[in-house]
């Protein structure tokens, strides 16, 4: 319990404190008009209430990350709990905060086009088929995770596919969602439902907190326990745990999110509160199911306790989707039939609301790179009915298989996002700084605050692509070269940095005189 509760608390003060540098850093400017007054059209720019803002970025980041990222998560140990509270300080926090105010600022550009500005025309094209690959991904995997616990609450119509089942009338249903959700005005249904959502989310959360701490605080895992890898040797906890908690500590879908908000936004001065707030909240979500998760299934009988109970419920079901048993045998065992049916619909109602708004931003990425006004709805259509075909295919691969391959593609992202991030706060600083200006920020050296979650996601993805299933392979027996391989690719990464505000001194230099 002590490692939660302290865990919590860190949370809040880094939102505080953290945050607050962050924000200073960036500089904000509370008499700048926004995109959503300069470019309402009613469709996607529209100015919305700060709270409702919030709530809906909050619901758009909290899929099934927290939850069943943070689930798969505490296999790897207490661990997880450090990188959720200090991933969510000093990565999430400052990815979401910086990548939302660069798209405020740039009219409510997409992520792709931010990262492009900064970091170059090719790298844009990139990512932005990066970024259509992600959403897809993320949006597959947060259809058919919710099917797969509304019909464990209602048994419907299945179908087998080599071996795995699709619950295929509970997929038809969210499918039809999505395409309303991604087609229709962003007020029009997103804006008006996702408080009634946001209050089931927290219902659900609240009360598994309250339940764990006042009757299983004594089963929590505690950091100083141990730290050491519960999992196989052929599964790290670098890079596989940093990989497995995405959503929960710090995930490049967030930035593709951000955007969205930035078109609702009135004011520069709410956006600490919308970005890095709302990744505060989710890291607390995720400590919340991290930490059930590994108190829930003590077995005294057989002696497991913690982690190796719920390794032991793992054990007893091959081939099954895991985190979503997990949701579902916490949630009615704590909660009574009517809580357990409200918190799983909590589970439910946070991936499909972060499918929805990632059809979104696929659509709008997409939009963008063809120049395309998305007013007129066939426009919208023309582009939305090609991304859903393809997410009813995706329906047919494995779970487990989507899942792995959208974590790696999430924060791969993210590793991008942080460099461009890391890229404007420095051409800020020395533009500021070159003519004397005093607006912005006063911080020297302030994009450290983005470079140093840039190289440690590089050694991430780098390593995860070494090591992975997904990626090389490497045998264990190699791990030691991987990491090698990815400390060189982390080094170059810098250097590359370094290069470029070399460059960037120099011409604006030479622009001077």
């Amino acid at each position: 319990m002590i490692s939660f509760l302290v865990g919590v608390a860190l949370l809040i003060i880094g939102f505080f404190t953290y945050g607050k540098l962050v924000e200073k850093i960036f500089g904000i400017n509370d008499r700048a008009k926004t995109p959503a007054i300069t470019k309402n059209d009613g469709v996607d720019f529209v100015p919305m209430k700060p709270w409702k803002v919030f709530l809906i970025q909050f619901l758009n980041i909290a899929g099934l990350g927290p939850i069943f990222g943070a689930i798969m998560g505490i296999f790897y140990g207490p661990s997880a709990m450090l990188w959720i509270v200090f991933g969510s300080i000093f990565a999430g926090g400052v990815h979401d905060y910086l990548s939302g105010m660069i798209s405020l600022r740039s009219y409510g550009k997409s992520l792709p086009d931010i990262i492009g500005h900064e970091l170059g025309p090719v790298v844009r094209a990139i990512i932005r088929v990066v970024s259509v690959i992600l959403l897809v991904l993320l949006a597959t995997t947060f259809m058919s995770g919710p099917a797969v616990l509304l019909q464990n609450l209602l048994q419907l119509k299945t179908i087998m596919y080599h071996g795995h089942v699709i619950p295929i009338v509970w997929c038809a249903i969210i499918f039809v969602y999505y395409i309303v959700a991604t087609v229709l005005p962003i007020d029009k249904l997103i804006g008006r439902f996702y408080p009634v959502f946001g209050a089931v989310l927290l219902f659900m959360g609240v009360g598994i907190m309250i339940i764990m701490l006042g009757w299983h605080s004594s089963e929590m895992p505690e950091v100083f326990d141990g730290l050491q890898n519960r999992q196989p040797s052929t599964m790290p906890i670098l890079p596989m745990m940093f990989v497995s908690i995405a959503c929960g500590a710090i995930s490049g879908f967030h930035g593709t999110q951000s955007p969205l908000m930035s078109r609702c936004m009135a004011s520069e001065t709410h956006g600490r509160w919308i970005f890095y707030g709302a990744m505060i909240c989710e890291g607390i979500l995720a400590l919340i199911w991290a930490s059930a998760a590994g108190s829930f299934f003590a077995d005294p009988e057989h002696n497991l306790y913690g982690i190796e109970g719920l390794k032991a419920f793992a054990a007893q079901h091959p081939g099954e989707n895991i985190a979503a048993l997990v949701v579902q045998k916490i949630s009615h065992t704590w909660m009574g039939v009517v809580g357990g049916i409200l918190a799983v619909l909590g589970v439910v109602v946070a991936p499909i609301t972060s499918g929805d708004t990632a059809l979104r931003s696929a659509r709008l990425v997409v939009a963008d790179a063809l120049r395309l006004d998305q007013k007129p709805i066939l426009n919208r259509l023309a582009i939305a009915v090609p991304i859903f075909i393809i997410v009813g295919v995706m329906l047919f691969v494995d779970f487990q298989v989507v899942w792995r391959y959208f974590s790696w593609f999430n924060q791969t992202l993210a590793m991008f996002t942080l460099w461009a991030c890391a890229n404007y706060l420095y051409r800020q600083e020395f533009y500021t700084n070159l003519h004397g200006l005093r607006q912005t920020s006063k911080y020297r050296y302030g994009y450290i605050v983005a470079v140093v979650p840039a190289l440690f996601m590089t050694m991430v993805s780098a390593s995860y692509l070494l090591i992975s299933p997904e990626g090389v392979h490497l045998p264990e027996r190699y791990f030691i070269f991987s990491y090698v391989l990815a400390a060189i690719a982390t080094f170059v990464a810098w250097l590359l940095f370094r290069s470029w505000k070399l460059k960037y001194e120099n011409y604006r230099l030479r622009k001077l005189l």
